[in-house]
């Protein structure tokens, strides 16, 4: 699994999911498929691209592919519905839809006629994605592309000047390239001028654009990939924790044992001898809460969370 690259993993090859989820927030990611976001009680303070919104309880978010999003909600209660599909399921040669925003209120859902198709939508997962009858592909394909349509009909258009569109479509590929780039060269000297040469950025801009689409500045971000990687070594090889160190970016053993606690709660050696489900969704884990919990059957960090 790539830590900021979500790769999802899904029970068949019709890529559609769904679940619901209590008190979530997640870290920043990005994947090719389409979420949609529902929130079916509390609220949610969320990120997608350099978009920073508040949704409240009856609105829908819609994060288009590649987009970078996250939750900052730790201090908020809320219940909500995730719905993620490949983009290839409402159209086979599928564009970015371009939506105006991406937070659509419960007013513009009940204006639009879209509140009610929304709720049928969700039930009609809940139910075939879990009895899976006969045709249930079917009925779950023509039900989202069905809300999928209805969306494009009624919800308003950006229309941004085609070379500022240009830019900002590029920018978001730098930044995802170099991320993906972290997460396989974990172990090298990954320092902040380093990341700005290859965007092409000064040292502050580059943080300040990083913090602003992640929710987290670079230092830390890149802990925590290094952190991923210490914890799943240390759970599935013999190697020393000290030479785990040092495979895992780290110049000396008392950074990393601060490190490693810092994010987990835990040192190495504790962490090694304990009992843990999700080693793989460690960086996204317990970045202000004390609870550390973890989506089931997912990758994304959740704090605090209570599976409905």
């Amino acid at each position: 699994m790539k830590a900021f690259h979500e790769v999802r993993s899904y029970d068949s090859d019709f890529m559609v999911w769904h679940s619901s989820y209590k008190n979530i927030s997640f870290l920043a990611h990005w994947h090719k498929e389409i979420e949609f976001i529902y929130i079916r009680g509390g609220s949610a303070r969320i990120s997608i691209n350099d978009d920073i919104f508040l949704a409240n309880k009856g609105d829908l978010v819609i994060c288009d592919s590649g987009h970078i999003h996250y939750s900052d909600s730790f201090d908020m209660d809320n219940s909500l519905d995730f719905i993620i599909f490949d983009p290839n399921i409402v159209s086979p040669l599928y564009n970015k839809s371009n939506f105006k925003h991406p937070l659509i209120t419960a007013e513009m859902l009940c204006e639009l006629q879209l509140d009610k198709k929304l709720i049928h939508l969700i039930n009609v997962l809940k139910i075939e994605t879990k009895q899976k009858e006969p045709y249930y592909r079917e009925i779950i394909t023509a039900t989202l592309k069905e809300f999928w349509y209805q969306l494009l009909r009624k919800l308003p258009k950006a229309h941004l000047p085609i070379g500022e569109t240009n830019k900002r479509d590029t920018m978001l590929y730098d930044l995802q390239q170099l991320l993906s780039y972290i997460d396989t060269n974990y172990y090298e000297n990954l320092s902040l001028s380093f990341a700005a040469n290859k965007m092409g950025f000064s040292e502050s801009h580059f943080s300040k654009i990083f913090k602003k689409l992640t929710g987290i500045n670079y230092v830390n971000y890149v802990n925590l990939i290094r952190i991923e990687h210490a914890a799943n070594q240390l759970k599935n090889t013999p190697d020393k924790v000290t030479d785990i160190a040092i495979n895992c970016g780290f110049n000396n053993i008392r950074n990393f044992n601060r490190v490693f606690k810092s994010i987990t709660g835990l040192t190495p050696t504790a962490f090694a001898l304990g009992t843990h489900s999700d080693i793989y969704s460690l960086s996204y884990y317990n970045r202000k809460s004390l609870d550390k919990e973890f989506v089931e059957q997912d990758s994304i960090t959740v704090i605090n969370n209570e599976p409905l």
